[in-house]
């Protein structure tokens, strides 16, 4: 199976790679180590155990909301995120990132504003946007900048 052919896919649940055929996304499938579930259609929880692994390895854009819970707009949009998850799985990956829990991650990728959306492909940032959307507004951000990274 050539790499045109199939996509590395990090385990929401153990951080491990799976490869998985592309045709195969949209059904879903196991994680070969744990057995649970490659998408849950909701955002996972980043941490500094398991950022890298989604960030670095995979190769599904990861779309990444930096947030802390003392933010309002934070916790206005977070339904919003999750609602935007359940559209753009499996061609992307969604991931929370506590700026407060995970301060060093966040100081890695500069963020002076939150809520701040930043979309990472294979570690490099692809685009970024601050304030709170709603579910379309994020998808169609979301697939904008995913379109112009494959030119």
């Amino acid at each position: 199976m050539s790499q045109a052919e199939s996509r590395i896919v990090v385990c929401p649940h153990c951080a491990s790679s799976n490869r998985v055929p592309t045709a195969k996304l949209g059904a879903g499938g196991k994680c070969g180590r744990c057995g649970a579930a490659l998408f849950t259609g909701s955002p996972l929880t980043l941490t500094g155990a398991n950022f890298d692994a989604h960030a670095l390895k995979g190769d599904l854009p990861l779309l990444v909301d930096f947030w802390a819970s003392w933010c309002g707009p934070c916790r206005q949009m977070a339904p919003a995120f999750a609602a935007a998850a359940q559209t753009l799985e499996p061609t992307m990956r969604l991931g929370k990132l506590d700026t407060e829990a995970e301060q060093a991650i966040a100081g890695r990728y500069a963020i002076r504003s939150i809520p701040t959306m930043v979309l990472i492909h294979k570690g490099r940032e692809i685009a970024r946007q601050s304030g709170a959307m709603p579910p379309q507004a994020i998808v169609q951000w979301a697939q904008g900048a995913v379109m112009g990274m494959a030119r």
